[in-house]
This record gives C-alpha cells, sequence and structure tokens, in this order.
C-alpha cells in the first residue's frame, strides 16, 4: 500500500563531447567544412544542439543574416535562427534525432544539410554559401554510432543503431558492456567499478536519477526497448549537468512520438533449455520471456505527440529440492507501463511530460538449502517517475530550460506463509507446532554440558530434516520472519540559463543552474507471529535466574502490550547545488572554466534540539531533526579544461575536475530511532511459556566528529583524437584520480586500541585520541552509541589510467574497439566491506572501521576489489544485403583482486568473525580472468509498405566461459579460495516481432 504522498526524482547526468565525421563534398555550389567534432551543449534536459558558422564563400567573411531553420519528425515544430554579424549560429535544446537544416540567405540562396544529434551533445555544422541563383545542394553529415571527441572530456554518446545493431541485453545494466573501461559485471546491486566505488556512479532513465536514495545503487529496471540514445561520461566533467558522480555517470532518452504512426510488438524468449548447464553457483534454472509493445504518433500534427509502450518480463523457476524435499517453484512477474507527450505550443517553446509505473510481484523466493519449502517469502516492488521538463528559446543566445521529476520505489517482502499468531506479553509457544510460531531454528547438539541435549534432539526429531534416514538439525521450519516495508522517494527541480555571448573573435558559451533535490528512505518492519525463534538449550539465565530455553527476536510493531511509539523510521537528505560554466573558444582554442557548489542536509529521526544541553538535543521518538550539514564552501568542485584543435579537426585536450559524491547512507545509519527499541528480545522457559522481554538495540544514534570534510574525489586528465579518415576516429588519454576524505562510523576509542597481534595504530594516528571528547557525557544525556561518525584516518584510493579507443563507421558496418590499462589502489574499498559485496551495503556505516581488524591501518592498504588491469572490448555490426543485421561482442578483462580474511591474525580465536578482517594486504591474491563473445543475428521480411516481420537470436557467451570470481575469502571455510559467483553460461534468446 502507497502510504507516502509519492514523490520522484531527476539528476541529469553525462554532458560531453560528441565527433562527427567529415564529409569530403564535391561540386560547384558549396563547400562543406563539418566539424570532426562537436562539444557538450549548455542544457539542462534530454536535448542535444546544431551549431556552426555560414561564409560567404571558401575562406570568405562570415555571412550575416542567414535564416537557419532545423526540422525533424522528433521536433512538433521547426526551430530557427538567424546567423550574426560573423556568420555564427546556434541552434539549442533539440531532442536528438535527424535534422534538416535549410539555409536561406537575404538573396534568396538555399542550402541544406543533414545532420544527427545526440544526446547531450552539440553537432557543428559549418557550411559556405555559393554564388546567387545556383541550384540546391543537400549536405550530408554523417553522425558516428558512438562518439568520441576531445573538448577535455570522456563522453560516449550512444546511438540506437548501436543498441539495437550488438547484442547487448535487454537489462538498463547491459548497456555498461558499451563502455570503454568499464568492468564487465554481472552484480545484480552493486554497479560496476570505473576508477571509483561502484556506489559513487550516477544512473539516468530519462534525466531522472534511478540510482536508489542512501545506497547509491542502481533501483529502478528498466529495459532497453523504450531507450534510443544513451551518453556515458567517465570524467573530465564540465560545471554543467550537475554530475558529482566519484565513478561515471549514464543518462538515457526514451522514445518519442512524430507525425507519423508507428507500433511494434515483440515477444522474447529464453527457455531454461537454452542454457548451457551450469558448473556451479545457480540452484534453481529459470525459463524467461519478455512482451513488448509500443505506439506512437500525432495527436495534433506538427504540435503535439504521443509515444506509449507496455513491458512484461516474467520467469519462471523448475522445481527444486532443498534438505526438506520438493519445493514450490519461483515466480517473477512484472508490468510496466509508459507514456510521453511532446507539444510545441509556439516555436520557441517545447514541453515533455511523461509518466512511468511498474508493478513487480514475487512468490517463493529465498529458500536455502536446508529450509523449509513453508518459508519462501513473496514481495511487491511498485516504481513511478513522473517527468515534466521545459525549455524556452528566449532569442537567438539565450535559452532557459527546465526539469521537475518524481521518483518512487515502494517495496514489500512478505512470508508466502503468514501465520494467525500474535506476539505478546505475556504469550507461551506452542511447542507441539513451533512451524506455526514463527521461523524455527532447528537447534544441533552441542558439546557443552550446560546444553540441554535431550531437549534438542527432541526437537530435531520433530522438525529436522532426513538425510540417510537420520533426522539433522541446522535447518529451518515454520514461516520467513518478518515483514518489510522499505520506500524510497526523491523529488528533484533543475532551472538553466544559457547564453552565448560574441567578444570580437572570442565566444562565450554561459551557463547558470541551480539544482534542489531531496532523497528520502520510509522503513517499517514487523515480526511474522514471533519472528525467528532459537533454541538456546538453558545456556542462558533470566535476570530472575530462570533458566531460558527459548529465545525469539520479534519486532515491537504489532507486538501486543508494548508501545510502538516510532511505527515507521524516517531518514532523507536534501541537496542544493549552484553551477556556473563558461565555454570560451579563441581560434583554435576551448578553454572551460566553471566551478559547481553544493550544500547537503542530512535529517534524522528521534531527536529534538534543545537548549542548554551538552548535545544541543532531547531524546523525540518519531520526530525529524537536522542531523549534520556539510556547508557550500566545503564542497566547491572546480571545473577546469583547455583543447587545441591544432589542425582545424584533430585536438590535444587537458582537464581538471573534482568531485564530492552525494550518495550516502548516514542519514539512516546515524538516526536516533534506529536505536529506539525497533527489536524485542523475549526468553521463555523449558515449557515455553513466557519469562521476560527486553528491548534489543541497534548500533546506532551516532554522533559526528566536528569539522569533518567529505569526500571527494580529484582527476587530471590528458589526452588526443585523430580523424585518420572519414571512417576512422581514434581517442586516447591518460587519467588520474584520487579519493580521499571517506567516512564511517568507528568506535570512538579506536585509535587507542588496535593493538591486537598485528593490528597496532601507528603512532601519528594514535595521537590524535579520541574522534569525538565529550561522547560519554551525550551517551549519558541522550543515549546513543559508542561508534561515531569521523574520517577516516588517512584513506585513500588512487586510480591510474590508460585508454585507447579506435572506431570505423562504413556505410554498412560498424566497429568498436578499447583498451584499457588501469591500476586501482588504496586502503579505503567501499566495494569490500560486507560479506557478499553485492548489496545495499550502508555507505558511512559498513564493516569498515568496526574494531580492530577492520581499520584503515589493518593491511587494508592494496589493490582494490575494482581493480582490472586490462579491459578489452570490441563490438560492431554489418548489415547484409538482404535486410540482415550481424552483431557480435567480444571482451577480455583481468580477474577480481581478493584476500584471506582471518581474525588470528589479529589474536582473535577463529570463532570470531573474520569479515572484513584481512590476514594480509588487499589485493594479494586475484581470481581467474574472463574472455567471452556475443553474437546476435536480426532479419527483417518487409511485408508490405506497412508492416515488416522481425526475426532475432542473441547467443552470449558462445564459448561458455563460467568463469568463477566473488573468491571465499574466510581462511578458516572449507570452500576458502573457491568461487562463490560465476559469470552466466551460454544461452540463447530467442524474439519474433512485428513493426508498422
Amino acid at each position: 500500500m502507497k502510504s507516502h504522498n509519492t514523490t520522484f526524482k531527476k539528476k541529469r547526468l553525462a554532458l560531453a563531447t560528441w565527433g562527427a565525421l567529415n564529409a569530403p563534398l564535391t561540386g560547384m555550389t558549396a563547400v562543406m567544412m563539418a566539424a570532426a567534432m562537436v562539444s557538450a551543449p549548455v542544457v539542462a534536459q534530454q536535448a542535444g544542439g546544431i551549431k556552426g558558422k555560414v561564409l560567404t564563400e571558401a575562406g570568405g567573411t562570415g555571412a550575416a543574416g542567414v535564416t537557419v531553420t532545423a526540422s525533424s519528425n522528433v521536433m512538433p515544430k521547426p526551430r530557427t535562427t538567424t546567423t550574426n554579424a560573423d556568420g555564427n549560429f546556434n541552434l539549442p535544446l533539440l531532442i536528438p534525432g535527424r535534422y534538416e537544416l535549410t539555409f536561406t540567405a537575404a538573396d534568396g540562396t538555399v542550402r541544406k544539410a543533414t545532420a544527427n544529434v545526440l544526446l547531450d551533445q552539440t553537432s557543428t555544422v559549418d557550411l559556405v554559401m555559393s554564388a546567387p541563383g545556383s541550384d540546391t545542394e543537400v549536405i550530408e553529415i554523417v553522425g558516428s554510432a558512438i562518439v568520441r571527441s576531445g573538448n577535455s572530456s570522456l563522453t560516449n554518446s550512444i546511438g540506437d543503431d548501436v543498441v539495437e545493431g550488438v547484442p547487448v541485453g535487454q537489462n538498463y545494466r547491459d548497456l555498461f558492456k558499451l563502455v570503454p573501461g568499464i568492468q564487465y559485471s554481472e552484480n545484480e546491486t552493486l554497479g560496476p567499478s570505473a576508477g571509483g566505488s561502484g556506489v559513487d556512479n550516477k544512473y539516468g532513465f530519462d534525466g531522472v536519477d534511478v540510482s536508489l536514495p542512501l545506497f547509491g545503487n542502481l533501483a529502478s529496471e528498466p529495459s532497453t526497448h523504450d531507450i534510443e540514445m544513451v551518453s556515458m561520461e567517465r570524467g573530465g566533467a564540465k560545471a554543467v549537468g550537475f554530475n558529482r558522480s566519484g565513478g561515471f555517470a549514464i543518462d538515457t532518452k526514451s522514445k518519442s512520438g512524430t507525425n507519423e504512426f508507428h507500433g511494434s510488438l515483440e515477444y522474447k524468449l529464453e527457455d531454461a533449455n537454452f542454457s548451457a548447464s551450469p558448473d556451479a553457483g545457480i540452484d534453481e534454472e529459470k525459463d524467461k520471456s519478455w512482451i513488448t509493445g509500443s505506439l506512437s504518433g500525432p495527436l495534433i500534427e506538427d504540435e503535439l505527440f504521443f509515444y506509449a509502450s507496455y513491458y512484461r518480463p516474467e520467469e519462471d523457476g523448475q522445481s527444486k529440492t532443498t534438505a526438506y524435499g520438493e519445493v514450490k517453484p519461483f515466480k517473477s512477474v512484472r508490468d510496466e507501463y509508459f507514456g510521453k507527450l511532446t507539444w510545441a505550443p509556439t516555436y520557441e517553446l517545447l514541453l515533455n511530460l511523461s509518466y512511468r509505473t511498474s508493478e513487480k510481484e514475487l512468490t517463493s523466493n529465498n529458500i536455502g538449502e536446508f529450509e523449509a519449502d513453508s518459508v519462501s517469502e513473496g514481495g511487491t516492488t511498485d516504481q513511478d517517475i513522473l517527468i515534466f521538463d521545459g525549455s524556452w528559446i528566449i532569442d537567438d543566445y539565450t535559452t532557459l530550460s527546465f526539469q521537475y521529476s518524481e521518483f518512487a520505489q515502494e517495496g514489500a517482502t512478505i512470508p508466502d506463509n503468514i501465520l494467525s499468531v500474535v506476539p505478546s506479553i505475556g504469550g507461551s509457544l506452542d511447542l507441539a507446532n513451533l512451524d506455526q510460531m514463527g521461523y524455527f531454528n532447528v537447534p544441533e547438539l552441542s558439546d557443552d554440558a550446560d546444553f540441554d541435549n535431550a531437549g534438542a534432539q527432541a526437537l530435531i526429531d520433530q522438525y529436522g530434516y532426513v538425510e540417510n534416514g537420520v533426522r539433522m538439525g541446522g535447518g529451518g521450519v515454520g514461516a520467513y520472519s518478518q515483514f518489510d516495508n522499505i520506500n524510497f522517494y526523491r523529488d528533484s527541480f533543475e532551472l538553466a540559463l544559457d547564453h552565448e555571448m560574441y567578444m570580437g573573435d572570442t565566444t562565450h558559451n554561459l551557463h547558470f543552474g541551480f539544482k534542489w533535490s531531496e532523497g528520502e528512505e520510509e522503513l517499517i518492519r514487523s515480526s511474522n507471529g514471533w519472528g525467528s525463534i532459537s533454541y538456546i538449550g538453558g545456556l542462558e539465565a533470566a535476570s530472575d535466574d530462570t533458566p531460558i530455553y527459548y529465545r525469539a527476536y520479534t519486532y515491537q510493531v504489532g507486538f501486543e502490550g508494548v508501545e510502538t511509539s516510532v511505527p515507521a523510521i524516517v531518514s532523507s537528505s536534501e541537496s542544493y547545488n549552484i553551477e556556473i560554466n563558461d565555454s570560451i573558444e579563441h581560434g583554435d582554442f576551448t578553454y572551460n572554466i566553471g566551478v559547481l557548489i553544493s550544500e547537503d542536509i542530512y535529517y534524522g529521526q528521534g531527536l529534538r534540539e534543545k537548549a542548554g544541553t551538552v548535545s544541543g538535543y532531547e531524546v523525540a521518538p518519531g520526530h525529524k531533526y537536522k542531523m549534520y550539514t556539510v556547508d557550500w564552501q566545503d564542497m566547491i568542485q572546480p571545473r577546469l579544461g583547455v583543447e587545441w584543435r591544432y589542425n582545424g579537426e584533430d585536438t590535444v585536450f587537458a582537464n581538471y575536475a573534482a568531485y564530492n559524491p552525494e550518495a550516502s547512507s548516514i542519514p539512516r545509519a546515524a538516526s536516533w530511532d534506529r536505536n529506539a527499541r525497533p527489536q524485542m528480545e523475549v526468553w521463555f522457559n523449558e515449557a515455553g511459556e513466557y519469562i521476560e522481554a527486553t528491548p534489543r538495540e541497534g548500533s546506532s544514534g551516532k554522533a559526528f566528529q566536528e569539522d569533518m570534510k567529505p569526500r571527494q574525489v580529484e582527476e587530471f586528465t590528458i589526452g588526443t583524437t585523430k580523424q585518420l579518415t572519414n571512417e576512422w576516429f581514434l581517442r586516447a588519454h591518460a587519467r588520474y584520480r584520487e579519493g580521499s576524505h571517506f567516512w564511517e562510523d568507528v568506535p570512538n576509542t579506536a585509535r587507542l586500541s588496535g593493538t591486537y597481534g598485528n593490528g597496532s595504530v601507528p603512532a601519528h594516528i594514535a595521537e590524535k585520541g579520541l574522534y569525538v571528547e565529550n561522547l560519554a557525557d551525550i551517551r549519558a544525556e541522550i543515549g546513543g552509541s559508542s561508534y561515531v561518525i569521523a574520517e577516516v584516518d588517512d584513506g585513500q584510493t588512487k586510480y591510474y589510467e590508460l585508454s585507447l579507443e579506435a572506431e570505423w563507421n562504413g556505410d554498412r558496418t560498424y566497429l568498436n574497439a578499447s583498451y584499457v590499462w588501469s591500476h586501482y589502489y588504496g586502503n579505503f574499498d567501499q566495494d569490500n566491506t560486507t560479506a557478499t559485496n553485492d548489496a545495499n551495503t550502508f555507505i558511512g556505516s559498513s564493516w569498515y572501521n568496526d574494531g580492530n581488524g577492520r581499520y584503515s591501518w589493518d593491511n587494508k592498504y592494496g589493490t582494490l576489489s575494482g581493480d582490472k588491469p586490462h579491459i578489452l572490448k570490441v563490438y560492431g555490426y554489418y548489415t547484409t544485403d538482404w535486410n540482415a543485421n550481424i552483431g557480435a561482442y567480444l571482451l577480455y578483462q583481468s580477474g577480481q583482486p581478493w584476500e584471506k580474511w582471518d581474525p588470528t591474525y589479529y589474536g582473535y580465536a577463529e570463532t570470531v568473525s573474520a569479515t572484513s578482517r584481512f590476514g594480509e594486504p588487499a589485493g594479494s591474491r586475484r581470481s581467474a580472468s574472463h574472455w567471452q563473445l556475443d553474437l546476435n543475428y536480426t532479419q527483417d521480411w518487409v511485408l508490405n509498405d506497412t508492416f515488416t516481420m522481425k526475426f532475432r537470436a542473441d547467443l552470449f557467451n558462445v564459448f561458455d566461459r563460467q568463469t568463477g570470481y566473488n573468491i571465499d575469502p574466510y581462511f578458516f571455510d572449507d570452500t576458502f579460495g573457491t568461487p562463490r559467483s560465476y559469470y552466466n553460461p551460454r544461452r540463447l534468446q530467442l524474439s519474433v516481432g512485428v513493426e508498422f
């Protein structure tokens, strides 16, 4: 049930540069010097642009007063401008697509050109007008499928021909395969590393930031069927688009309507029998299918267009068996609807309104190897994205644009087996039906003399699984233990003013932008029955010395007899951003001078400001309070770049940029209400009768170290581009990134401890003492944790990168090849802080820094888990004479660094948690390298003037390279050193569809 006034959001990402191929022209009437490069537009919405210069004759002066009109089937109304005294013109804020340009001089001379406009790019078209009265000539500007140019930034803009022409896949994540230097990852949650943490990437869908608030991972599940264009920025960002990513930023544009009616319907299938047998790592084979349909056209010709689509992915698991026998198969169904309106009420005004809604339902999920069928869980995930944006051409040199967006993801985890028992003070357990009381952890026999093995054996005989005719303990029966409702919301508003100004032979492209955004999480958990129940066999005693035989962990929500004053925990953050940028063109040089300044405010729940107190607060469950502010002066992010077009076409460029990543879990991790008795520990005697209950506090309610500097990434880039021929384009660059000022929760006395075994605190850190001097006084006043939020001592990451990229774009053939060498090292690895490292992990409150063996000085310095020294990507397609397309994708990348986790290195026993306690320097070992080849074949049959039938086959991992990764680092595990995950086996997807 949606309990929030659904709020959503958008973040404009990846702004950069585009390169189009130079087209040599013949003829007496015109000489077209179409530039080999395009630059990033200064806009704040899903658009591109065209600019250039018109000359009176080859080598002549600028032609003033020439009317330039850009028309396209994607624009309801054409856009028109006039060249200035120097012959320059600018057509910003165009919907990406193919455009026809008409140049009309005052004497009636007409010239035409066609050009492609890609997302977040500005095409450059320079034209020479010929003598009056000569025939009109159409000049073709050949646009590149993935454009790579200089302009001091590292940007890739992808057209729909690449997305559809190579075996990419149908998920948003699959688009990362196409970007040089970004690791190929089959993670389901954590983003790929690209010179930074996987949680610091930014993901945009139609301009909306769909990364999960507080966690930074990709939240939504859009497919590629609606995506028409993609832009990705890996580095060298301008102060345009509010890019604060410490990794890479990606944005996509969905398809739009035109003046013609079009539609499509497709069915895609990946049967379990279409996949090779997995070597390991897959518990249940699944049949997968996808239904996609779309319809678009005009509502009012030349004024109002619409686009609508439907998408239904479905997964059906085949029956599998656990230790308890056969269990019901897994099932996942999602229905997604999308609608978009494009309206041009006047030639100067363009508005877009879109709404995307998705409902997903899971059943029979998460049944472990030693669990009964009844413990399965289901769930629902509802997602909604609302976008309203617009642009106003004020005059030939000035534009105003805005975007408002709302993003909501509301999720619920629901036990498939909902129990009727209601926990209460004084309630008891029915020992004859523990599988109806909650999730019962079947005990195992113990060597401890004080443990009641007779009672444990009776429970094993009743609830254990059978192995070789013998009942065994250690399994799980009953029902999934809890209900989870976790809702995320993000609202955003952006406003941008852009002005082009000419001062002699210098052009200034000025940009002023403002952005406000708010991210929020609502969390509420309740127990199914008594929640999680365990047999502890009398090993512990209650406050009155009564032996405890059973223990239940039960959430207070729904617990009768206990005041639940904080049923929902709300955590949020608010961000304000101002950017100023000037792109200066002077002769063969382009200079970029800009700055992005930001302010982030974190809000928690559970305190209220109070004067005269040590902490400045008093405890107030359910009350929102301002937790911490990262001020403007601490987040000044300069963006400086220079490009030299030394021969008018090829470039040398350099750039400096600083980023303050905004993703942070601290509003949730440090909030007081997360420590406000969310769970009860309930004790029962041998007969299952209630003894007593006590609040079970969490490790939250954290104070902050004073004068912390926010997390920062500094970046230096130098590179060059080369247009070898009209078809061949090269780009090479070197880049260095350095990360610092990481935040984590840490014991306040950490610098005074750490003396176990080899884990001594370095002297220069130990001498700093406590992080929060008066923490004891704060805790005496309002409670809270012994942990605090502080800067990681000497925390740092470093990244070196050398890259060579080549692109060939022919009449029927497209080929892209890239090789990237890199090294990523340091002592802070946000991607390697938990047991699995593919989950929504707290940013700023992970296992890192949690006690001895986990501090920054405890073997943390070394090669980080995202390090990929070698990444080679080659892909392309060929269009045949018989209306077919053949595509291929080849990948080679280095393996994943890892190290052994060993608590004994720090003087602990083997039984102490080894998680994140490195027994050797980080990244001392590496898993096997991986390579794979993907192929696809698409055949079109033109049935008549209206309908086209399409057949497509995608074969992924042709040679079935099921390389293992995610190595088990726990030194005392039987599986130490073996992979826990494997690249997906060879699999075939078949689809059939019709278009009109």
